[in-house]
């Protein structure tokens, strides 16, 4: 059986590692502690969170026991790293209404049964900053740093020489504080392993070395590689903004299509860093890449483990359920959920008063046609559907007795173009 470090190497999960003879040893001598760190920037994770999210997974599944830490104190700072410029900070009630929403959405990638032994934990650093006090601070934990090699860390280093910018003694502090959640998982859990993002490099390693110095313990420092498209362009990115994990969000239906639409040049390695799918399996999914691309066996395995693990059975159902309907026009099979993830950001969407409409007025206004007299055209020639059904009648008027639960039109033209009204709520 490979070991967990193999099996990183092999998913292109290692990016560095503090001493990778000594980790291997460690982690095949016992069940060990591993521990990262999310901090609350916004009311969501994001696609980019699931890497370290499963990566901590995968180290539970050999039999260690993972620590999910919410920045509830550093979420109030912002970290430094891959930043150009300051964060705006947010304050102590924002941050923890994100800690908690947050909190909801990672257990769910972890397994926390009481039972098991190596059970995941999550922690706050919030609960032994909140009364820190300053001078112990400076005396117990900024004694152990070198400015001199502060300043040599890349996430400070590249704000300095960045003209106009700078960088703040709050942001500056940050490595200090994360070095300190190390040393306390340390002392509470007996943690000796901490991951993140290979632009972590530099806190992380601080963080190992606090923990040396102060316990005389061993520690270890790994991170995973920031995942980017084939193309060189940013993962996670779609032109209406981020992938959220949040269904209010990102709907499952969008999330669907984000991983169903990956390139065929980047679905393989995806596959390997975001589902739990045997290398074999996907090796096999690879060969189905270069010999037969055109039917994407791949990207809809990876669009269904991607979506089932985030949003549940039931959220892969309705995503797979409206992709199914906007590919062969079965509306019928619709549910009023999927119409209003449609509405939320799945096609263009119009909402309208509670009188009846024509439809003519609303294939014009909607953009499905050029003008009144284009829209007579299209429906005259049969081009145009309501609710899956063919439209000839050119002065149709659209009554909301007729409408699926009462509230929505979906209107078709061609095969590819979409529009949904949606009655206004009394």
């Amino acid at each position: 059986m490979p070991s967990l470090l193999d099996e990183l190497r092999a998913r292109e999960l290692l990016a560095q590692c503090s001493d990778e003879a000594g980790l291997a040893v460690h982690l095949e001598s016992g069940s060990r502690t591993v521990y990262c760190g999310f901090d609350p920037t916004a009311d969501s994770l994001h696609i980019g969170n699931l890497v370290p999210l499963m990566t901590l997974r995968r180290f539970q599944r050999f039999g260690h026991r993972p620590i999910l830490l919410l920045g509830g104190a550093t979420g109030m700072i912002g970290d430094p790293s891959g930043r150009s410029a300051e964060r705006n900070l947010n304050d102590l009630d924002v941050v923890g209404q994100w800690v908690a929403r947050i909190r909801a959405q990672a257990e769910g990638f972890l397994d926390f049964d009481p039972a098991s032994n190596n059970a995941a934990v999550v922690v706050d650093n919030l609960d032994w900053t909140r009364d820190l006090k300053v001078i112990p601070f400076l005396r117990d934990i900024g004694k152990h740093f070198s400015v001199n090699q502060m300043i040599q860390r890349e996430s400070v280093r590249s704000r300095l020489e960045r003209e106009g910018e700078g960088i703040s003694y709050t942001e500056f502090s940050y490595m200090l504080l994360q070095a300190m959640d190390y040393l306390e998982l340390a002392q509470r859990y007996d943690c000796t392993i901490q991951i993140g993002g290979s632009d972590q490099w530099g806190n992380i390693v601080s963080g190992m070395d606090l923990v040396r110095r102060k316990l005389g313990r061993e520690a270890f420092a790994l991170t995973l590689p920031l995942i980017t498209k084939a193309d060189g362009s940013k993962f996670g990115k779609t032109a209406e903004g981020a992938v959220w994990l949040d269904p209010a969000k990102t709907s499952p239906y969008r999330f669907f299509q984000f991983w169903l639409n990956s390139a065929d040049a980047d679905v393989v390695r995806y596959l390997r860093v975001f589902t739990f799918l045997d290398l074999g399996e996907i090796d096999e999914l690879e060969r189905e890449v270069r010999e037969a691309p055109e039917r994407r066996e791949a990207q809809r395995r990876l669009a269904r483990e991607v979506t089932a693990m985030t949003h549940g059975p039931a959220g892969l159902e309705s995503a797979e359920r409206i992709t199914r309907a906007l590919f062969d026009g079965s509306i019928e099979t619709l549910s009023e959920g999927d119409l209003e993830q449609l509405r939320q950001d799945g096609v263009d969407s119009t909402v309208v008063p509670h009188q009846n409409v024509g439809l003519l007025a609303v294939l014009a206004d909607s953009g499905l046609a050029k003008s009144r007299s284009d829209a007579r055209k299209l429906v005259q020639s049969k081009g145009v559907r309501v609710n899956g059904q063919v439209e000839a009648d050119v002065d149709r008027q659209l009554d909301w007795q007729d409408a699926l639960y009462g509230r929505f039109y979906l209107l078709r033209r061609g095969k590819k173009n979409w529009h949904l009204l949606v009655r206004e709520r009394a």
